[in-house]
Order: C-alpha cells, then structure tokens, then sequence
C-alpha cells in the first residue's frame, strides 16, 4: 500500500504502511541511539508485543517494555510518571527512542512522555486500533487526562515515523472496531466522496483504503496548521460534544461511540444554523447506520463543554456542518452554542 509523507516545516515524517516484522529495519536509518522502550497495554501485549521487539532486536536494538492497563482510564499523571521513571532508570538519553505500540490511549500517553522526558526524546507510533490508525497517531497530539477533563495535559509533540501494519486490525475486539468506525465517520462527513462511500458499504470489503485515506486526509490538515490555529479545528467535528459524553459517563463510553453521538447532535445543530437540510439528512442516516443513540440528555452535556480544552474564554470553537465534504468553524458564545441544542 502506498505510503504517506506529513510535509512539516521542522519535522516531517511518513505514515508507512508495513508487516510488523519490519518495524526494526524502519526505524533503524532514523534514529541513533540503541535503547528502545516499547510501551503497550497488556491486550495489545499478548498479540503483537513479542513480534515487536524481536524485529527492533533484530536490527541492533536494546528493547526494554511498559505495559499497562488497557482502556481510557490508564491515560493518567501517574501512569504517565511511571514511563518516565521507566526511561531515566534504565538510562535513556536523548537519542533513544519510545515506540508506542497500540491504540490511542497508549498512543497518547507515551507520546508525552517521549515529549517531555530530557525535553524530547525520538518516538514512533505503532497504532492498532483502527481509531489510532486513522486518527490520533498522526499529527503529534499527546497527553494525558486530569480529573477535571479529557487531554488536558498534553503537548504538540511530531514521531520519527507512524508505522501502520492493517493486519494487526485482525486481534481487534468488536468493541474497539466500533470505536474506530465512530471516528471514521468524522472524516466521512468532512470529505465525503469516496470516503462517505466507503462507510455508507461495508468498510471491511475496503479497509486498505479507507485507512489510507483517512490518514491522507489528515496528513493534509496536519500540513497546513500543525498546532490548530484555524484549519485544524475542522477535525475536531463532534468532539467537542463527544468529549462532553466520555466525561459524563467516566470514560465507560469510548472515544469513538462518544464521537459518533456528538456528530448527531451537531448535524442537528447545523440545519438550524443553515446547513442543507437534504445532505446533512444523508449525514445523519449514515451516522444512525452505526448505532448512534445519545446515552445522556445534552442538558447534562453543556455544562461540560465550558471545561473543553478547545473553549476559549467565554466562547467555544464549533464545528457545524454546511453540507457532506464542507464543513465549517464558527465562534459562539457558551449560551449560543447551548441554544442550538
């Protein structure tokens, strides 16, 4: 499968698409130093942890492992800590590298902590979750979540390499396939075309592809405004209330089922904010296609949204839906954006 290059103006890299047994011979040519942590989750760990490491040993490498629990709840200070005590006690220096085998959670986490440990140290992303793969490996969004909200620590923070294996997506559980599909849907809406398409069949019969696509597309965001700043912002479509949803629920609620609920609601939103009604109807029936039923009533969502890492000030950065494949960012006030719904 073709691969995909994020053209950055201090720090590019490429999104390769690869079998899990080469992942040392890629990483090899981009970095120095010899010592490699692989941090996983103990799901991920018993499928695919051994093949990692014997292919970066294999290419000279010293690997040592952190696995933790899997699931939202291990993307914490303290988990976070315990990465960085793991690195300074086996005496990682700057030229080595943290290898963040898994999904968004592990992603994420190790992410920061390769950010911040010795103020930057090498990573990769080995994402196996079809979310990671499709979304949060790519771009160098890391953090972890406080109590009072979801990714609010965190840092913009580029890998050496996103390596993607598809097959790895065969151990996934059904639940996890699901979470990724809520993403998915995200990027159907703010491309459509092929994409929509694609999620409108049966996306197994097109998987290649649609990952790819999804990562082309947002590589091409990622290009244009690294640290959010304007373009960025459209990729957090049905986030913000998504995020609303997997607080409220104490993170019992997966990122992308939250986000899959939140895109519903801002397409609703969006006809009475002049979206066409006839498409954004398109929309909302791919987006019921894959279950999509609210778990709380928004009045229990608002109050959240003021403690959104996106809100600024009084007022949040909305994403509204003009039409499928054109979407759009409006400023409102925390009290305009609650009288939409």
């Amino acid at each position: 499968m073709q691969n995909v290059k994020v053209n950055l103006k201090d720090r590019s890299y490429e999104i390769k698409f690869a079998e899990l047994t080469r992942l040392g011979e890629c990483v090899r040519p981009l970095v120095r130093g010899e010592n490699v942590l692989v941090v996983t989750d103990d799901n991920v760990e018993k499928f695919h942890l051994d093949s990692a490491k014997k292919s970066l040993e294999k290419c000279g490498f010293k690997v040592f492992e952190k696995v933790v629990a899997h699931g939202e709840k291990s993307k914490t200070p303290n988990n976070y800590l315990d990465v960085v005590h793991t690195l300074a006690s086996n005496g990682f220096l700057r030229d080595d590298t943290v290898v963040a085998l898994g999904g968004g959670v592990i992603g994420d986490m190790a992410g920061f902590a390769a950010a911040t440990y010795m103020r930057g140290i090498n990573l990769v992303q080995v994402p196996t979750s079809l979310l990671a793969m499709i979304d949060s490996s790519i771009g160098g969004k890391v953090g972890v979540d406080l109590p009072e909200g979801k990714n609010l620590l965190g840092a913009f923070y580029q890998p050496k390499l996103v390596f993607t294996d598809v097959n790895t997506l065969g151990t996934l559980p059904e639940c996890e396939w699901k979470n990724g599909l809520g993403e998915g849907l995200k990027y159907a809406i703010l491309c459509g075309g092929r994409l929509f398409d694609i999620m409108d069949g049966d996306v197994k019969n097109d998987l290649e592809e649609f990952v790819r696509l999804c990562a082309e597309y947002k590589a091409q965001i990622v290009e244009k405004d690294e640290k959010e700043g304007g373009l960025r912002r459209l990729l957090n479509l049905g986030h913000t209330l998504g995020h609303a949803i997997e607080k409220a629920s104490g993170y019992s609620v997966s990122h992308g089922e939250a986000v899959k609920y939140g895109l519903k609601l801002i397409l609703q939103a969006s006809v009475k904010e002049g979206g066409e009604a006839k498409d954004i109807e398109r929309a909302i029936a791919l987006v019921e296609k894959y279950r999509a039923d609210c778990p709380f009533d928004v009045k229990t969502l608002l109050p959240l949204v003021r403690n959104d890492k996106k809100a600024e000030n009084a007022s949040i950065n909305a994403v509204l839906v003009k039409r499928i494949g054109e979407c759009y960012v409006e400023k409102l006030s925390f009290e305009d954006f609650e009288k939409l719904f």
